[in-house]
């Protein structure tokens, strides 16, 4: 069966110009649009320069405004991009984004027609002390609060368990799964949504994604360290996206 996953690439803040330049050469024949390059903001032209499908990783949640050194969804989208990472751990944690602000900027970008990654994810110390429901639970409820069903067609969840992110761990198959299915199910329950596209992310890599890409429930995969490495990344997109 084939495998019929998206991927998207999630670069950080990593790389120079020139790398860039050189990262771009060796990914040249990769272009399809269930694969997303999300680089450094100051990098998507010269992304779109070589037809790659594009995203952004960071928005701010108004149109305009004296906010220096903000990106807004209307200027993304203006560009080319056609996606934003929207409420990724790392942002929680270090630029103390809040559920509240995080919904502000999941509705300012779907009232600019770009499509959005929710990313959700729990600690080890709350999955140890088995409240990984509850986490997400809530983070799913207050980051798609009053969303539509026309809405939630242009938004994918991002389940990132916080644990796995850089550090070689991967939770079980089983495990994804259960999350996965758990995820809409909420969905469906609290929105009435039934058909809610799901991506797993956390140290995803060549040698675990064959066995990833397994998992039915999956819609696909937000690759982090990985993506910066074209052979790795093409590695992996040659097993997760099959056309």
């Amino acid at each position: 069966m084939e495998s019929k996953k998206i991927v998207i690439a999630n670069l950080k803040m990593n790389m120079t110009f020139s790398e860039v330049k050189k990262y771009v050469e060796k990914i040249r024949d990769i272009h399809t649009k269930r694969v997303v390059f999300c680089p450094s903001a100051l990098y998507i032209p010269y992304f779109l320069g070589y037809d790659y499908s594009v995203g952004i990783q960071q928005i701010a949640n108004e149109d305009y405004g004296a906010y220096t050194g903000q990106i807004s969804s209307l200027q993304a989208k203006s560009l080319g991009a056609v996606l934003s990472i929207i409420g990724h751990s790392e942002c929680r944690l270090h630029l103390n984004e809040t559920d509240d602000l995080i919904n502000g900027k999941v509705k300012n970008a779907l009232k600019n027609k770009l499509n959005v990654i929710l990313c959700i994810g729990e600690t080890m110390e709350q999955r140890d002390m088995l409240r990984t429901d509850r986490v997400l639970r809530k983070q799913i409820s207050k980051g798609l609060s009053g969303l539509t069903t026309s809405d939630l067609q242009h938004v994918y969840i991002a389940y990132e368990p916080i644990w796995a992110i850089g550090t070689g761990q991967v939770p079980t198959n089983r495990d994804i799964k259960k999350t996965i299915q758990f995820i809409q199910k909420q969905v469906s329950k609290e929105f009435r949504y039934e058909d809610i596209c799901v991506l797993y992310g956390g140290s995803v890599n060549h040698k675990n994604i064959k066995s990833l890409s397994t998992i039915e429930e999956c819609a696909g995969f937000l690759v982090g360290g990985a993506s910066l490495n074209p052979k790795e990344i093409s590695k992996i997109i040659e097993v997760a996206v099959k056309e």
